[in-house]
């Protein structure tokens, strides 16, 4: 008997969580049995898988992604006085690293195809005060890293990547948070690899930066209650390391399912009156940690989709220099117009491994019938 459909969450944790339910049940019965609550040997073993699986030399597993970007400006010695460019288009985590350690954020725009960080904006805003550039993988994409190392290695300017969104993604063949001095990865638990909480963890191939990254986690202490520096509490639990052992081994399946999800949607919306759909751009393999189309009545579309059954999300209806956080670095409406235009007009449709066929289906043809 055919699926019939009415009702297509745009996200359903619960259908992955269940699938996994004995595998994780097992797994954290064994850091229960071994009482390896903070860090312990499941987080070390992921840390080793994880490293191998993006081709990095270090991961140091913390616990969110928020503070893997913190640490990394912590462990660059960034500080008040200190800027970092960051992109105005994205989830605020990435501009509380330079805000913590008391920098000042500088928003750049993003480019019109990828949403991600442009280098042009980049460059244009590098200053004697510019100590590291934060770009984002956007919605499962890789930013232009080519663009962004070749600015940065000009000026001897650190680029750490925010790979938050974009576990498994590559550019140019490489995974994504191993061509930047440091890589930040959040586990949190909607992300594309996620974990029962929140997680995260910095990749790295510079020994030194790895070493004082382990440090900083755990209160700065190299040696059992010697501390010569400021530490941290952002030690990843064990219950994280022994969930995101058991998922990572899917990761690949997961994002091939979300790719599958992704060409159906571009095949079945294209042609669809004002709606523009993602572009993945050459040599960036996209994971589709979100599915983001543009429309000029995005609210009028999302609340009739919504009346029909299909969820939708925003990601992101306010871009980060018109936070009011920020409203003290005097950012003018119209100073970002790319990323202020798209914040006007992106929406997020049902995008998640567990999607059946049938409800993919149902989206295509709902978003084809609704007329706004």
């Amino acid at each position: 008997m055919s699926e019939t459909v009415t009702q297509v969450p745009v996200f359903d944790l619960r259908r992955q969580t269940q699938a996994l339910k004995p595998a994780l049940m097992s797994a954290l019965e064994e850091v229960i049995d071994g009482c390896g609550f903070s860090l312990g040997p499941q987080v070390k073993a992921f840390e080793a898988s994880f490293a191998s699986y993006v081709g990095a030399k270090h991961a140091i597993a913390v616990d969110s992604g928020t503070s893997a970007l913190h640490m990394t400006l912590l462990a660059l010695g960034v500080g008040p006085g200190d800027e970092v460019i960051v992109p105005t288009l994205t989830f605020i985590a990435t501009a509380w690293a330079p805000t913590y350690v008391g920098a000042t954020p500088v928003f750049c725009d993003v480019d019109p195809v990828s949403l991600c960080m442009d280098p042009a904006s980049v460059a244009a805003r590098i200053t004697d005060k510019t100590k590291a550039v934060i770009c984002v993988h956007l919605y499962g994409q890789s930013a232009d890293l080519g663009g962004l190392m070749a600015v940065c290695q000009e000026r001897n300017i650190p680029l750490i990547e925010d790979a938050a969104q974009a576990q498994g993604a590559l550019f140019e063949g490489k995974h994504v948070g191993t061509t930047g001095l440091m890589g930040c990865f959040s586990f949190y638990p909607t992300k594309n690899l996620g974990a029962l909480g929140d997680a995260g963890a910095v990749t790295t191939e510079d020994d030194a930066l790895a070493d004082e990254l382990r440090a900083l986690r755990d209160h700065a202490q190299r040696q059992k209650y010697l501390h010569d520096s400021v530490g941290y509490n952002y030690r990843m639990s064990g219950f994280q390391g022994a969930a995101l052992s058991v998922k990572l081994p899917h990761l690949d399946g997961f994002n091939g399912r979300r790719r599958q999800i992704a060409q159906a949607y571009l095949e079945g919306l294209a042609g669809v009156s004002d709606l523009t759909l993602p572009t993945e751009v050459a040599g960036r393999h996209h994971v589709y940690h979100q599915f983001v189309c543009r429309h000029p009545r995005r609210d009028a579309l999302t609340e009739a989709l919504r009346e029909r059954g299909v969820g939708t999300g925003l990601h992101y209806p306010r871009p980060l220099h018109r936070q009011p956080v920020y409203a003290s670095l005097g950012y003018a409406e119209g100073s970002l117009p790319v990323a202020e235009a798209a914040a006007r007009e992106v929406f997020s449709l049902p995008m998640f491994p567990e999607l059946s066929d049938a409800e993919v289906a149902y989206v295509i043809e709902t978003v084809r019938s609704t007329q706004v």
